[in-house]
C-alpha cells in the first residue's frame, strides 16, 4: 500500500497558530491519531513570557523537547530549564508555564499524550492574544477557554 491509499501523510495539520509573538505549529493532532497523541512544534522568541495564565490539566500529560535555546518550565512552582535534546514530562494535575528567558529563541516539540487538546484551543487563544495587541490578553476570555479545552486556571500567586 501507499501513503496515497491508506490517506497517511506527513505533517497533516500544517498550519501555524501565532499567538502574539509564540508561534505553535501543529505535526500531528488526535484527528491523525486515532486520538492517542497530538504534537506540535513550539517557537517562543527570547525574553519571551507566556501571556496565558499557569495551568493544570487532567486529562493528558504534556512532554517538551528541547531543539534549540533554552525554554524554563514552572512545575508545581520548581523552575526547570529545558535545553536542546533534553525532555521534560509534565504529569497531569502540574501547574505549569513556561517563559524564555534567555537571549536564544526556543523551539520545542511538545507531545500531548493522549491526544485531549488540537489546534482548536490555539486558534482561540490566539484570537484573544493578538486582539490585545501586546498588551495583557482579557483574562476572562482567557479562562473560559482554558476551561472549555480542559485546562484548569492557576489562581494567581499570592504577593508578598
Amino acid at each position: 500500500m501507499t501513503q496515497q491509499t491508506i490517506g497517511l501523510h506527513v505533517d497533516p495539520a500544517d498550519e501555524t497558530i501565532r499567538l502574539g509573538p509564540l508561534e505553535v505549529r501543529f505535526l500531528l493532532t488526535g484527528d491523525d491519531s486515532a486520538g492517542s497523541v497530538a504534537v506540535f512544534e513550539l517557537f517562543v522568541p527570547s525574553g519571551q513570557r507566556l501571556m496565558a495564565p499557569a495551568h493544570s490539566h487532567d486529562r493528558y500529560e504534556e512532554t517538551i523537547y528541547g531543539i534549540s535555546g533554552v525554554s524554563t518550565w514552572t512545575v508545581d512552582g520548581r523552575p526547570i530549564d529545558v535545553g536542546p535534546r533534553q525532555a521534560l514530562c509534565i504529569p497531569r494535575g502540574a501547574v505549569h508555564r513556561f517563559d524564555n528567558n534567555g537571549s536564544q529563541d526556543v523551539k520545542a516539540l511538545c507531545v500531548i499524550t493522549p491526544a485531549a487538546i488540537g489546534p482548536q484551543y490555539f486558534r482561540e487563544s490566539a484570537e484573544v492574544i493578538n486582539a490585545a495587541a501586546g498588551g495583557p490578553p482579557d483574562p476572562a476570555r482567557m479562562v473560559e477557554i482554558m476551561r472549555r479545552h480542559g485546562l484548569t486556571p492557576a489562581p494567581p500567586p499570592a504577593q508578598a
